[in-house]
């Protein structure tokens, strides 16, 4: 009933309340922004716009189109999304650390949503060692995972330094056992931690056990202990806590079952490493 145009005129010169700014956003002249204005009010058969000299307002009727208008622009730009997008089908079981969702990679899954619409994604987050095991058995098509550098499997995306993170009010005592804010074993962080201070001699214990990054984050910020992160993915809030053994790196990669179907595993690999994945 009502022309999607017309309506995307009308909404513009709702948001800027001028035909002049509405036909530039849009790139009409003014005179043609009125007229398709006018021609929505006749649709309607009401009127949606109070002019003056002055200002340019909404009626009550203007206000409801309003509403109706944006919900009407929405469905239409989310069937052409769906319609133009890749035909590509089929399901896609895919694996994510949980630390990866304070990285790029949850807007990089809403693009790939839109891009693919028709390709079932279904998400599953855990620890790496967990989601590894999980794609060897067959259960998952594709991961992305920590993992220690240099190891033959997977795809590389990129490599980070790892270092220790703790509130900035923390302060470490040289005498007592070093608190640690870690997940349970196996874990690749949980090891670099253990396997630095027991090779520098320093003692430690396990303060806090965590299942998933907001537990960890959580617990450090609440000063229970530090934990360790890959430098890139520290939120502002934590600091670098200074006088402790090095840490080494850590890979994030991309593991693929061999028996998955190969064109929605290999269009989502490309859209992580293509963004690089930066926190």
């Amino acid at each position: 009933m009502f022309d999607p145009a017309l309506l995307r005129t009308f909404v513009a010169v709702a948001e800027t309340s001028s035909f002049t700014r509405a036909g530039e956003l849009l790139q009409l002249s003014p005179p043609t922004v009125s007229q398709q204005v006018r021609k929505l009010e006749a649709a309607a058969g009401r009127q949606l716009i109070a002019r003056d000299t002055r200002a340019v307002a909404l009626t009550d009727n203007g206000e409801a189109m309003l509403g109706f208008a944006r919900s009407i622009l929405a469905a239409h730009d989310e069937a052409a999304a769906y319609f133009t997008g890749s035909a590509m089908r089929g399901r896609l079981r895919f694996g994510s650390a949980d630390d990866l969702a304070l990285t790029q990679l949850p807007q990089i899954l809403r693009d790939f949503r839109q891009l693919y619409p028709q390709i079932n994604l279904e998400l599953t987050v855990g620890q790496s060692g967990v989601l590894a095991r999980r794609l060897r058995a067959g259960q998952l098509d594709l991961v992305f995972i920590k993992q220690e550098p240099d190891l033959p499997d997977g795809r590389l995306v990129r490599r980070e330094r790892l270092v220790w993170a703790g509130h900035k009010t923390f302060a470490i005592d040289a005498a007592a056992p070093v608190p640690l804010v870690t997940y349970p074993a196996p874990s690749i962080t949980r090891a670099a931690a253990i396997d630095a201070l027991e090779g520098s001699g320093r003692s430690w214990r396990i303060t806090c056990n965590v299942r998933e990054v907001n537990g960890a984050l959580a617990a450090v910020r609440a000063g229970i202990g530090i934990a360790v992160l890959p430098q890139n993915m520290m939120p502002g809030d934590l600091v670098a806590v200074p006088g402790l053994p090095m840490l080494g790196e850590v890979d994030f990669a991309l593991l693929d079952n061999p028996r998955a179907p190969r064109e929605p595993v290999e269009a989502l690999v490309s859209a992580i490493v293509g963004r690089g994945l930066r926190a």
